[in-house]
């Protein structure tokens, strides 16, 4: 029987901290694209997705963690495995977006109620224990939820790295406009992907 825990030892909510205090969010990236604009959003999605799957493949070599952000659905009884589940079933491109960023039990997860990663979720929580002040913010839609995420971060004093080749939007235009706007208003990098740098190999 495992002795109790002392009141001044925090829960273990993550094994290990993060490397660097680096931390990779995938936002929206698992879904079966069965919501308003879907087929306007689901094109750069698939096109993003073998870059995020690179740069998570780079990421957990390095011991950065994986921390996958989705919408709640409406629901409020969302399951996260189960919507790994069912967008693998869906087929199509949603389907081939799911098998390349297929989560690994080392992940972890968040399910949000609005745009922002942030807003009525544990994951200001789940960072302060992985010990990350640096997030690599990655997925879709880049002028909607990657934007009210990297602005809440910012709003908490953490550091955001959005890869340019990593994120997109309904359209190319809007994608190229939250860039500039990343970069001017917020003063966000938007280096590509295999020039992040990241800690070295563990």
């Amino acid at each position: 029987m495992a002795p109790p825990r002392s009141h001044s030892q925090p829960p273990v909510l993550a094994p290990a901290p993060a490397a660097g205090h680096t931390a990779l969010l995938i936002i929206d990236m698992i879904s079966c694209w069965d919501f308003p604009d879907a087929e306007k959003l689901l094109p750069g999605a698939h096109a993003i997705a073998g870059r995020i799957a690179a740069l998570k493949a780079r990421c957990m070599r390095a011991g950065v963690p994986v921390i996958y952000v989705n919408d709640n659905r409406g629901r409020w009884r969302s399951d996260f495995p189960k919507l790994v589940e069912l967008s693998l079933a869906s087929g199509g491109a949603g389907a081939e977006i799911t098998s390349a960023l297929l989560p690994q039990n080392t992940d972890y997860f968040v399910l949000k109620p609005k745009q922002s990663a942030f807003f009525a979720t544990p994951l200001e929580l789940l960072l302060a224990y992985l010990q990350a002040t640096r997030l690599i913010v990655t997925g879709v839609a880049s002028d909607q939820c990657i934007w009210a995420t990297v602005a809440d971060a910012g709003m908490r004093d953490l550091r955001a790295v959005v890869p340019r080749d990593c994120v997109a939007s309904q359209t190319s235009t809007r994608n190229e406009r939250f860039l500039r706007q990343a970069q001017e208003a917020l003063r966000v990098s938007t280096t590509p992907g295999p020039r992040i740098r990241l800690p070295a190999k563990r």
